[in-house]
């Protein structure tokens, strides 16, 4: 039996290959580095806005501007106004998102969306969504309103409280509240006084999220890499043999 010469490999400069390396691999380095620079200021935002919510009161906080997810503690009382946000669903089953004023000792009044209840079994009945009375601290975060879609329903206002809305624009809430800010407040979780379910998505990308997104662009980049210096050995034979004459 007459054994099977291996052929080395040698290097072979393949130019299509490298000028598609050269583009796209500064390209991936960039981006995982865009992200990791993101990562630090959403970081450095989220210890701000934490101090802040700590050593400003709710007027101040108010008067800063209230930036979405930003978090937020507010002492006071709720109210006798309550928005029942409908066709809202969780695990399949209908149900409502209950918004109701809330009075801080200080500032300005605010809603607060106090998460979802269940619906009863048929549409002319509402939930009881009468808030807990006393002086509470509330802790959530800021969020939008429910402003309502391109295509909307009936928007006859309702009488009587709670009232069922397809949804809330700022301008309706503040008919009945008019001191009311241009955000409402929702709760942090359904531990908090007045709570229903609370199992909101988080309202803004924190920097573990940018640290993923980084550490998926460079694995990407060394991927090429790799896959660039492997393909650019090649196996001599007789071609390259005829080629040097």
């Amino acid at each position: 039996m007459t054994e099977v010469k291996k052929r080395p490999r040698k290097w072979q400069l393949n130019w299509q290959l490298m000028v598609f390396s050269g583009a796209f691999l500064p390209l991936l380095v960039c981006l995982g580095i865009w992200q990791l620079n993101r990562a630090e200021e959403k970081q450095i935002l989220l210890e701000q806005w934490q101090q802040e919510a700590q050593n400003l009161g709710w007027p101040e906080q108010v008067a800063s501007g209230l930036d979405n997810g930003r978090p937020v503690t507010v002492t006071g009382l709720f109210g006798e106004h309550s928005w029942l946000l409908d066709n809202r669903t969780r695990d399949g089953r209908a149900g409502y998102e209950v918004l109701t004023d809330f009075y801080p000792l200080q500032g300005p009044p605010v809603l607060v969306n106090r998460g979802w209840i269940a619906a009863p079994r048929t549409r002319d009945e509402l939930p009881d969504v009468f808030p807990p009375e006393g002086i509470f601290s509330l802790t959530g975060r800021i969020s939008p309103y429910p402003e309502p879609p391109v295509l909307s329903g009936d928007s006859t206002p309702a009488e009587g409280w709670p009232r069922r809305v397809q949804a809330l624009p700022v301008s309706v809430a503040r008919a009945e509240i008019a001191q009311l800010p241009s955000a409402v407040i929702r709760l942090q979780d359904g531990d908090e006084p007045g709570a229903y379910r609370a199992d909101w998505k988080p309202d803004l990308m924190g920097p573990q999220t940018h640290y993923g997104y980084a550490t998926q662009w460079f694995a990407l980049a060394l991927v090429l890499a790799i896959l660039t210096v492997v393909a650019s050995y090649r196996k001599t034979g007789s071609n390259d043999d005829n080629d040097n004459g």
